[in-house]
């Protein structure tokens, strides 16, 4: 069990990684996005070797629209705005389960959504630049494709899908093929050492092995334990993006954070609750 736990927080620290690489890219977003997504999708098949054939179109659509505007925003604003905003997904997941799983909607469900929603808007509070803004609300577009995301795996596992892999995968190679233009036109960039190791790092490390921990681990770790765990990306990754760019989210952006991460701690320890461990981006 020792074994699985370390392997879980492994996982969360090697995510949380993402927000200082993603920074250090010598290039555009789409091009880091495509390249870190043709790095994972080529690792999981040769490495991991999911069956494509079960892959869920529409789950991989939702995925890959997060990592799309995941990266996006972490270019656009500070890298503690893009993950923050990326963690109100489960917000969302809360307000989806309902119309897409029947899952009923608690007070305790309600309760968490508002304070992720409270949390949320503390990120526009003060003096927001033009292109931070835009960060700011492609952070929040990443949120609701991490819910869905989340949300239609669920549904996988309940047809007999249990496997995320597949459809992540898929993801991965779509999210690749969609930003593939961007990439070519950055491709001076993208061929220089910096930009090369940035990618296959963020590709086969803070991507391919986390997950492989990830799977490794939550196999006999609860799925609210590894919840749990995982909160150590969003806490992790400013503090990564600190030390190595000098970048410092503002203290409306910490407030928020804390409450958006508060309310979905507070959800995943609530008794009697739809729990289910997720993977990140």
């Amino acid at each position: 069990m020792r074994a699985a736990v370390l392997a879980v927080a492994g996982a969360a620290i090697l995510w949380s990684s993402g927000g200082l690489f993603i920074k250090l890219a010598p290039m555009p977003a789409l091009a880091v996005a495509c390249g870190r997504s043709l790095i994972a999708g080529v690792f999981y098949l040769l490495v991991l070797r999911p069956n494509l054939r079960v892959a869920r179109w529409t789950t991989a659509a939702a995925y890959a629209g997060c990592i799309i505007t995941f990266v996006s925003a972490t270019k656009l604003t500070t890298a503690a705005n893009a993950i923050f905003l990326q963690y109100t997904g489960p917000a969302y997941v809360l307000l989806l389960s309902p119309l897409l799983l029947d899952e009923p909607l608690r007070a305790i469900d309600g309760a968490c959504v508002a304070l992720s929603l409270a949390g949320m808007s503390l990120f526009f509070v003060g003096k927001v630049e033009a292109g931070q803004a835009f960060g700011n609300v492609l952070g929040i577009v990443s949120g609701v494709f991490f819910a869905l995301a989340i949300v239609l795996l669920r549904r996988d596992a309940r047809g007999g899908r249990g496997d995320a892999l597949p459809s992540t995968t898929l993801g991965n190679l779509i999210a690749a093929a969609l930003t593939l233009p961007w990439a070519l036109k950055a491709l001076p960039a993208v061929a220089t050492g910096r930009g090369a190791s940035v990618l296959l790092y963020l590709g086969i490390v803070q991507l391919g092995l986390a997950y492989w921990l990830f799977v490794r681990g939550v196999r006999k770790v609860p799925a609210a334990e590894a919840s749990l765990i995982s909160m150590l990306e969003p806490v992790l990754n400013p503090v990564w993006v600190l030390i190595g760019t000098g970048e410092r989210p503002g203290p409306w952006a910490i407030g928020g954070g804390a409450i958006v991460v508060g309310a979905v701690v507070v959800r995943t320890l609530w008794p009697q609750g739809q729990r289910a461990s997720t993977t990140s981006v």
